[in-house]
Formats: structure tokens, sequence, C-alpha cells
């Protein structure tokens, strides 16, 4: 019987762990359109004003230059670059805060498109003076996983303590 327990509690952990694995994974995955083709900009969301970095790729076309446009910045030209095409370019900083389509257009005649998210805030002088931040909210990808893995140390532990207390009986 305690076999039987220990291996469903292994097997849930591993589903959590699965699970949690996914959601990281899928949340930090790029705009694609066609096998091989895609566009991305990091940072996403970006504050008006700031230089965001764009990555793409044209399939098993990317040493010749592509071009993106947005009306959140304009036109861009990609340069080939270890394998993908790159460029960067800066977000005006009077640019009015929404979400923008910023479409790739390869050589080849293939196409992507993603949508980057501009914010317009404004940004305060000096922050203020509240403490070391320990008391920060928010629920992200690292807060999920750390969840998870306190998860599987309390199972792997009741299962070691429900041994021990077999094995005395």
């Amino acid at each position: 019987m305690r076999g039987l327990v220990s291996h469903r509690a292994l097997s849930a952990v591993l589903t959590v762990l699965g699970l949690v694995g996914a959601f990281v994974l899928m949340a930090g995955a790029p705009a694609r359109a066609g096998e091989n083709t895609f566009v991305e900009v990091t940072p996403n969301p970006a504050q008006a004003g700031t230089r965001v970095s764009i990555r793409a790729s044209c399939g098993n076309d990317n040493n010749r230059q592509a071009e993106v446009n947005s009306d959140a910045f304009g036109r861009v030209m990609l340069r080939p670059d270890n394998g993908f095409l790159t460029g960067a370019v800066t977000i005006p900083g009077n640019k009015a805060p929404g979400d923008y389509p910023v479409d790739l257009r390869c050589s080849n005649g293939n196409t992507a498109s993603t949508i980057l998210t501009v914010l317009n805030m404004a940004q305060p002088s000096k922050g203020p003076a509240t403490g070391g931040g320990g008391t920060a909210t928010g629920r992200g990808a690292g807060s999920l996983l750390l969840i998870g893995g306190l998860v599987a140390v309390a199972v792997v532990a009741g299962v070691s303590a429900r041994r021990r207390a077999g094995s005395r009986g």
C-alpha cells in the first residue's frame, strides 16, 4: 500500500511541475506565422521613449534584410545576425498608450506579426521613500515555480514521514 501512495504522490508532483513548466514556456513564446517565420519585440510591454529590440526569422531566408512596420515606431530594417534578423528602435516619447501591430515582411514573401503594447506613464523624478520593497505584491511565473517547488517538497516530506512511521510499527 505504501508503494501505491508513494507512486501517486510522485505522479501528482510531476503533474504539477509539468503544468507549471508548460505555463512558463507558453508565456514567453513569440508570435508565429508559418513554420519558421516569426517576429518578436522585447521588452513588451514597453514604455514610450524606450528602446526596443526586434528579432525575427523569415524561415530559411535569414541572410537577407527584412522590413518591420508599426504605428508604434515606424519602419525598421532588420539585418542578418547569428541566424536571425535583428534590429532596434526607440518608441517616441509622446506615443499614445495602446496595442500596436508589428508587421514583418520578408524578401521571400513570408509575413508575420505580433502586438506591441506601449505604455505612457508619467515617470517620477524620484521614487517615494517606502522602505526596502519587501512587501511588493504580484504573481508572475517565478511565484508559480516557487509554489510548485514548495508543494513538491511537502509531498516528498509527507511520504518520507509515512515510511518512517510505518517501519516502526
